[in-house]
Parts: structure tokens; C-alpha cells; sequence
């Protein structure tokens, strides 16, 4: 199988660097005038701070407001960045520059009242005249994104428009309409200080305003539901990237949504930052979802946060259910102490145990990196045959990782390969090695997108795994192999002893039989006949010479009685003048390799004889070359020749398989090569037990 590396979809292509070059300057613009207005609304806001105001003026700080414009105008600058013209990264920067500009005109519109500072006017009426202006901003946002284009049809972008309008409306009539209006709707009263500013040059005096004004405040859920029905049916419709960009979006409405009811619980204060951070995600979703970076790390984030907020709200209504139950039964006076004791002594451990389950259930076991290194070698160790060490590694990633799918792959000694799958991993996925002492014995397949998610600690631990594991599987491909050549032995064993039983049988003892009985009728004949005698002992001579033949042939299979006759140089140089001929010479050289064992003596003989054979069948060559070397603890034999070498294309035939398992049996490796000189070269390392 072919390695495969996947990644997420690439981002969309940049624009131009010409085009770039256009926008980076206004860009900068902006961010500085951004960033230097919220300086001046904190400045202000400390100015502010004790100061005494006229009744009925909000003294709330505006530096929340500034700093929820920052956060939609950042991630919009880097949309527009690299994608000038699209619409969501726009309304962004527009509606971050508004929100910051709407914030400065607050602060400076508090300074103006106790300070009588100029511009006080134009400040009341950005705040209190075109300050609402900033609703569309929400509504634009959900009907152009992903791509930034109004839906497709012309009934969805009727309703997009209808919606956009319907919102526009009340922002339309606060330009216009007068404070003493507003005041008499809310039961309010304008300070005199404030009208003072002129808050009222652009209203525009007329009886139908509080119909009016009934009606644009009856359209605002409109301006909300029609974007809605848009999201949700473009997720519906989606799927692919499309699909993973929506799910950024739902994971921000599910994030908004618990930070404001977290900030509905505290106090007062807490509801500006509670929407700059409700602002901030939403704006960096948004900016996730348009470049498509780390767009698929959503498959995992999202359950996480549903998972995650489920258990936050269920900690807090136990824990106010509990407040409460105190307090209904013990009194006010005794309900806390009460409670905190329950909650310290009880409900605590409880709690911790739950929130450790449910990040188990989100994140895996990773947390817990000794624990999933023990269970792991627990898996293993009850495992016992390889394909199952290999299902235990895969279960304990998946688990670790909460990923979507595991593959295992090992290469065994035979050439083949086992592989295991826990879970589904898909298609694009990233390929680990699986090592054991610097060889690679097989390998694992990841999500990809799930493997960019890894921090640095979960790759160690990771690594730890799979390292485990490669042990494991290598020892327990050791294992198997050693159990497969204990059987081959065992059957070698028998098959040869069957076969000098046949051979005995079929025929040594017929043979023996036959000379027997010639010998018996020349002891009947030998008085009578004395002629014939002698020729039925002839006979028998002959048949001894056949049996004595037989016996020698049989001898020789077990053991080339050449090696103890003559030694392995000896032996080897023999064999090599028995296959030269005309047309191939062949030398033998080397040192004596001193005393080895049967078992080496025997795969050598083998394994040079095997190589001459092919020589002179297939090579072509006129010249081959045999050389034994004897190194400390090891025999070295190489057979070289000058003939035609071997075809890559061509499979390996019985005889090169044989080669290797003669060295294999052993502990040893036999090597073919091809150089690029021509030839063939066959090398054999035999492990040596025997001191020289």
C-alpha cells in the first residue's frame, strides 16, 4: 500500500501580491485608528470613573464596547487580507470600526457632559441616533456567510433583503425620531444636560411616530428569523467543506449562547465583557470557517463543547438546587454553611468525578498518559496472538485520541501483511512508521486532520504507543516464527526419516534379501555344481557393490562426505571443478575457517552449491568467483560471477528462496545483488558458535 498524506482542503487561493500590496496600507490604516480610538476610551473611561453625572445617565464604561469591536475587526482584516472582496470579512471590518467608533463617542459623550467638552453633541447623536445601526451587523454576518454571497433563488433573496430591511428600520426612525417621543414610549426623562448637546437637531416632529416605532420594534425579530432559516437550511443543504464551515458556526452560537448565560449570573458588570468574548468567538469561528484553516479540527471541538456545556449548566442548577433545598429547609441564617458543607463533603467528589468522565469522553484517556501506557501493556499481554496485539494497539489510539478510526499495518518475515482497523479512519490519512530498533516493521494510519489537532504532549505520548507496541509485535512475530520453524523442524525430522525408511526399505532390504538367498544356493551348489556356485557368488558380489552404492548415496544426502574428508575449502573446491567446464571458470579462495559446526558447514556447502548451479544454468558467465572469510562471530561465503544478471521484473524462483532459508534457519541472511558492472553477487552471513 502506497503512503498517503491528507490534509484539510488548502486554503482559497490568496489574492495577488499586486493586489495585496493595494490593500495592506488601508488595512493598516484602519487598525491603527482602531486601536488608538480604544486607547482614547480607556483613558476616558478612567477619567470617568467617580465622576458625578446628571440623573438618568448611563455611567457604564465603554471600554467593553471597544474592545467587542477589536474582536470583530481583527478577524476581519485578516479575511480581507487575503480575500479583498469578500463580503463576510467586510462587514466585519465595517462593523468593527463601528462598534469602537460607537464606543469612543460614549466615553467622550460622558467627558462632554462633566467637563463641557466640545463635540458633545455629535457624540450624544452617534450613540443615541445612529448607534443602532449596529444591529445589522449580526443579520449581514449569518446571510452571507460561508461565502459571502446573499442566498441563491429569488424567494431567498427576496426574504434576505425583506429582513435587512425590516432590521434597518428602527436604526431609520432613532435618526429622526424626538427624544420626547422615546421618553413618553419607555416612561423615561432626557436630562437636561443631555439635550443640552443637541441630541435632538435631526428629529423631525411628527404624530405618527409611535406607530411607527411600534412597528419597527415588531420588525426586529423578523431581521433575526429570516437569518436564521437561512443558516439553518444552507447546513441542512451542506455538505463536504461547505458542511465543515456551517459547524464552525453552529459551535459559536453553541459557545455564545453559555457565555451569556454564564454572564446572566454575575453581576451586572460582567454582561459587556460576557459579549466581547461571545463577539471574539464567533468572529474567530467566522475566521476559521472563510480561510479553512484547521477547518476539520470542528469534527472534534464541537462535540466537546455541546458535551462540555451540557455538564456546565447541569454543575450549576445542581449546585443552586442545593443552595436552595438548604435554605428551604434550614432557613436562611443556616443555608450557606449548610450548603457549602454538602457541596465540600458530598457533592464535590462527585462533580470531579463527573467532569473527569465527561472530558474522558471528549478528549480520550490522553490526560492520563501513564494509565493508557499501562492499559495498553495490559492489552497486550493478554493478547496472545499477533493479529490481536495489533487490535489492542488500535482500540487504545482511538481511545487515547478519541479519533474516528485507527489502521494497523505489519510487514511479517513472510512477506506478508497484517492490518487492523478500529473504527473508521477514511481515506485521507497520515501514515506513522512503526519501528523496532531503527527497522520499520509496519505501519499506522491516522485521520490526518486529527493528527494536525495533536499537541506536543499527546505526539509523545503517541510515540510512547507506538513504541510499546512495535515491541510487542515484534515479539510476538518473533514468537510466531520461532513456533513455525520449531514445526518445520519437527517435519523435516520426520519427512527425512521416512524417507531413509523408504529408501531402507525399498531398497537396502530387497538388496540384502536378494544377495542373502544368491549366497544360499552357492552354499547348495557348491558341492555339486561348483561353476555355478562361483557364478551365484559373482552375482552377489555385484549386488553388494549396488548396495554399497545405495549406501553411499545415502550418506552423502545426509552429509556431503566430502566436508569431513576434505573441509569446507576442500569440499567447495571440489564442487567447483565438478560445474567448470569450456565455457566457465571457477575459483575458490579464502582462508581456512577453522572448526565450525555441522549445521554451518552444511548450509554453506548448500548455499555455494545452490549459487554454482544457477551460474551455470541461467548466468551466462564465463568466469564466477567463490570466497569464504571467517570474521569473529560469523562465516562468510560470497559467490560472484561476470554473467547477465537478474531481470528486476523477474520473480524470485525456488532456488533464490532456498538460498535464504538455508541462512534463515541458521540466524543468518543471504543477500542478491546485481552491480551495476554486470553479474551477480550471492553473500551468506552464518552466525559461528564454534571458537575457530
Amino acid at each position: 500500500m502506497t503512503e498517503t498524506i491528507a490534509r484539510a482542503p488548502a486554503a482559497p487561493t490568496p489574492a495577488p501580491a499586486g493586489r495585496r500590496h493595494r490593500v495592506d496600507v488601508p488595512l493598516a490604516v484602519v487598525a491603527m485608528i482602531a486601536l488608538a480610538a480604544s486607547v482614547a476610551v480607556v483613558v476616558l473611561d478612567v477619567r470617568a470613573a467617580g465622576q458625578v453625572l446628571p440623573p438618568g445617565v448611563d455611567p457604564s464604561p465603554q471600554w467593553p464596547i471597544a474592545l467587542s469591536g477589536l474582536a470583530l475587526l481583527v478577524p476581519g482584516l485578516v479575511i480581507v487580507r487575503g480575500r479583498p472582496r469578500h463580503r463576510v470579512g467586510l462587514v466585519l471590518v465595517v462593523g468593527g470600526v463601528a462598534w469602537v467608533l460607537d464606543a469612543l463617542a460614549g466615553a467622550w459623550y460622558l467627558e462632554a457632559l462633566v467637563h463641557d467638552r466640545p463635540l458633545g453633541g455629535l457624540a450624544v447623536t452617534v450613540i443615541a441616533r445612529w448607534g443602532a445601526f449596529l444591529l445589522l451587523t449580526l443579520p449581514l454576518i449569518l446571510l452571507l456567510f460561508p461565502d459571502g454571497e446573499l442566498p441563491r433563488g429569488r424567494w431567498g433573496r427576496a426574504a434576505s433583503v425583506t429582513s435587512l430591511a425590516a432590521t434597518a428600520l428602527l436604526p431609520l426612525c432613532l435618526v429622526f425620531v424626538p427624544s420626547a417621543v422615546l421618553d413618553a414610549r419607555f416612561g423615561e426623562t432626557t436630562a437636561p444636560e443631555v439635550r443640552a448637546l443637541g441630541i435632538d437637531a435631526l428629529s423631525v416632529p411628527w404624530a405618527g411616530w409611535p406607530v411607527v416605532l411600534t412597528v419597527a420594534y415588531a420588525f426586529l425579530p423578523l431581521g433575526l428569523l429570516v437569518p436564521l432559516a437561512v443558516v439553518v437550511t444552507r447546513f441542512r443543504r451542506a455538505s463536504g467543506v461547505r458542511r465543515q464551515q456551517m459547524r464552525w458556526l453552529v459551535w459559536a452560537a453553541i459557545v455564545d449562547a453559555l457565555v451569556m448565560l454564564v454572564g446572566r449570573l454575575l453581576p451586572t458588570w460582567a454582561s459587556g465583557p460576557a459579549l466581547c468574548v461571545a463577539l471574539a468567538v464567533t468572529s474567530a469561528a467566522i475566521l476559521v470557517a472563510v480561510t479553512r484553516h484547521r477547518l476539520y479540527d470542528i469534527d472534534r471541538l464541537l462535540p466537546a463543547t455541546i458535551l462540555t456545556a451540557l455538564l456546565a449548566v447541569g454543575v450549576v442548577a445542581v449546585d443552586l438546587l442545593l443552595v436552595l433545598t438548604a435554605g428551604a429547609l434550614l432557613g436562611d441564617r443556616d443555608a450557606g454553611l449548610i450548603a457549602v458543607a454538602v457541596v465540600a463533603v458530598a457533592y464535590t467528589p462527585l462533580r470531579t468525578r463527573l467532569w473527569t468522565l465527561s472530558r474522558r469522553l471528549v478528549r480520550g484517556t490522553r490526560d492520563d498518559p501513564e494509565g493508557t501506557v499501562a492499559a495498553l501493556a495490559g492489552r497486550l499481554e493478554s493478547a496472545s496472538a499477533p493479529d490481536a496485539q495489533l487490535a489492542a494497539l488500535a482500540r487504545t489510539v482511538v481511545e487515547a485520541f478519541r479519533l474516528p478510526g485507527v489502521r494497523v499495518e505489519v510487514d511479517r518475515a513472510d512477506g506478508a501483511r497484517a492490518t487492523v482497523e478500529h473504527g473508521r479512519p477514511g481515506a485521507d490519512v497520515v501514515e506513522l512508521p512503526l519501528r523496532y530498533r531503527d527497522e520499520v516493521i509496519g505501519r499506522v494510519a491516522l485521520p490526518a486532520h486529527a493528527l494536525d489537532a495533536l499537541s506536543a504532549r499527546d505526539q509523545r505520548l503517541l510515540a510512547d504507543l507506538l513504541r510499546q507496541a512495535a515491541a510487542a509485535a515484534r515479539a510476538g512475530a518473533l514468537g510466531a516464527s520461532l513456533q513455525r520453524a520449531r514445526e518445520q523442524i519437527v517435519t523435516a525430522r520426520e519427512e527425512e526419516r521416512r524417507r531413509l525408511r523408504r529408501d531402507l526399505h525399498d531398497s537396502v532390504g530387497p538388496a540384502l534379501g536378494a544377495v542373502t538367498l544368491r549366497i544360499e544356493t552357492a552354499r547348495e551348489l557348491a558341492t555339486v555344481d561348483p561353476a555355478a556356485a562361483d557364478e551365484m557368488l559373482g552375482r552377489a558380489t555385484t549386488d553388494v557393490s549396488a548396495l554399497l552404492a545405495d549406501v553411499r548415496r545415502l550418506v552423502h544426502d545426509l552429509r556431503p562426505p566430502a566436508l569431513d574428508e576434505l573441509g569446507l575449502l576442500g569440499a567447495l573446491r571440489a564442487r567447483a571443478r565438478s560445474l567448470s567446464g569450456d565455457d566457465l571458470t571457477i575459483t575458490v579462495r579464502g582462508d581456512d575457517p577453522g572448526e565450525l559446526s555441522a549445521a554451518v558447514e552444511v548450509a554453506a556447502f548448500h548455499i555455494v552449491s545452490e549459487a554454482l548451479t544457477n551460474v551455470v544454468r541461467h548466468a551466462g558467465a564465463h568466469a564466477a568467483e567463490v570466497v569464504v572469510g571467517r570474521e569473529p562471530d560469523r562465516l562468510v561465503v560470497t559467490v560472484a560471477d561476470d554473467g547477465r544478471g537478474i531481470d528486476p521484473a523477474v520473480t524470485a524462483g525456488v532456488g533464490s528462496r532456498s538460498l535464504r532459508e538455508r541462512s534463515a534457519e541458521l540466524g543468518g541472511s543471504t543477500t542478491v545483488t546485481c552491480p551495476d558492472a554486470g553479474g551477480t553477487v550471492v553473500r551468506a552471513e552464518l552466525p559461528c558458535a564454534v571458537t575457530p
